[in-house]
């Protein structure tokens, strides 16, 4: 081997040592994700309820609880094998999917409390919370805020349909509230100010149900559009 030959073994072997080792340090987070994303995928069948029955959302909450423990569990999992300080590099598998994690646990605590989650709250439910390694990303918790004002334009439009009409009432003021909320902010990240622009048709989904069930003298006397308890 000559002189030259020898040096660029040298400067290049490190790199393919590098880069093997990326790809078995994504190949192991790849494993933990499918595991993360079963359980979303059963979080959000299990979810499904509110939107044909009047009955069954606190069990639906009760599942959704126990399967966010099998979430955690993950992510503990997912913070152990991520190299410290490298975040970002690898951020890219699992960030939608803690979107829409992000998105359920605030669904579960409308449900449950009728009013909106932080993110510490969110983190502690999807098991982000004081990890070493990994955190949760503002833009994933504000992401996963939106995507609940989707779901619950649907949910108050499928409400009427099985009779509850006091709660596209509370469903209006508090996305109202959380539109307002994010008035305040100004919003650089092109993603998240494009899926934030899609929130005034939610607004407007909702508000058309109430004034269409006000129009029929289908509010409920004591709603005045406030939350329920």
């Amino acid at each position: 081997m000559s002189a030259s030959d020898s040096i660029i073994e040298s400067i290049f072997t490190p790199f393919q040592e590098s880069i093997n080792s990326e790809q078995d340090v994504r190949e192991e987070i790849r494993n933990i994700m499918k595991d993360i994303e079963r359980s979303l995928r059963e979080i959000i069948t299990a979810l499904q309820i509110i939107h044909r029955s009047l009955k069954g959302e606190e069990t639906a909450c009760w599942t959704a609880r126990k399967l966010f423990e099998d979430v955690r569990a993950g992510f503990d999992k997912l913070n152990s094998v991520v190299p410290e300080g490298q975040y970002y590099r690898y951020n890219d598998h699992w960030r939608y999917a803690t979107q829409r994690l992000c998105f359920l646990a605030a669904l579960v605590v409308f449900l449950e409390k009728g009013f909106l989650i932080d993110k510490v709250t969110t983190a502690q439910i999807v098991g982000l919370h004081e990890k070493s390694r990994i955190h949760l990303d503002l833009e994933d918790y504000l992401m996963g805020l939106l995507n609940l004002a989707t779901e619950l334009a649907r949910f108050a439009i499928n409400s009427v349909t099985y009779g509850d009409y006091n709660r596209p009432l509370q469903i209006s003021k508090f996305v109202a509230e959380l539109n307002a909320g994010f008035r305040l902010l100004n919003l650089k990240n092109d993603s998240l100010r494009k899926r934030f622009d899609a929130l005034k048709y939610d607004v407007k989904k909702i508000e058309e149900v109430v004034y269409d069930l006000s129009l029929r003298g289908l509010v409920p006397s004591s709603g005045g559009g406030e939350v329920m308890e």
